[in-house]
């Protein structure tokens, strides 16, 4: 019998394009409840989805400061949060709960 390989899934092949990033984003807030932690999370997989290189060069900040405040274990300050989403072509808007 053959060995299967098998490796880690990664979304942020799957994010093609802003749709897919949008909705991407959706589902994750959907999902999060008050875990912030998983929204920054989302973030960076839309970011590496469409490049770290590019988003560090348009927020200003530094490729190995983004990837660990937008991993699992990172705490993004709000306007780290702010400047990544507008880096990212994204919008927050608020509706009633």
């Amino acid at each position: 019998m053959g060995t299967i390989k098998l490796r880690k899934w990664d979304s942020a092949e799957y994010l093609k394009t802003e749709e897919d990033m949008v909705m991407y984003l959706q589902a994750c807030l959907e999902e999060a409840g008050d875990d912030a932690a998983f929204i920054a999370k989302a973030l960076g997989v839309i970011a590496r989805a469409k490049g770290m290189t590019g988003l560090a060069r348009d927020t200003g900040l530094g490729r190995e400061s983004l990837y660990k405040a937008l991993s699992e274990e990172g705490n993004p300050s709000f306007a780290t949060i702010l400047k990544v989403s507008q880096a990212l072509g994204l919008r927050w808007t608020v509706v009633a709960a």
